[in-house]
């Protein structure tokens, strides 16, 4: 029974691993979705957003600094924000969202 045991929590293990790689995986695509959409991946900026936060999730992000003004990068970091993960943050919250470049 003991060996079972140790086989299920090495599968559940192994799954969420698996799970938080995908995770990880399907959110640096979709900054790079949102990068290639609105900005050139080549720049670099940096954006200061102030968003509403609730229910894991950001809505009514405003743009309050942006190193780069008109070169696309507010947007691409309120695509960002969509799908930043925030678990139980509630109420307004500052979001720095980095641009490397290449």
């Amino acid at each position: 029974m003991k060996k079972s045991f140790v086989f299920t929590m090495s599968l559940v293990s192994g799954l969420l691993v698996m799970s938080h790689a995908y995770a990880q995986s399907a959110f640096e695509n979709h900054v790079t979705e949102c990068v290639s959409k609105f900005a050139n991946a080549n720049d670099a900026a940096t954006v200061m957003l102030e968003c509403t936060a609730g229910g894991g999730k950001l809505s009514d992000c405003k743009v309050v600094e942006n190193t780069t003004p008109n070169k696309g990068f507010e947007k691409a970091a309120v695509c960002v924000a969509s799908a930043l993960p925030v678990g139980s943050k509630t109420g307004a919250i500052r979001v720095p969202i980095r641009f490397a470049g290449a």
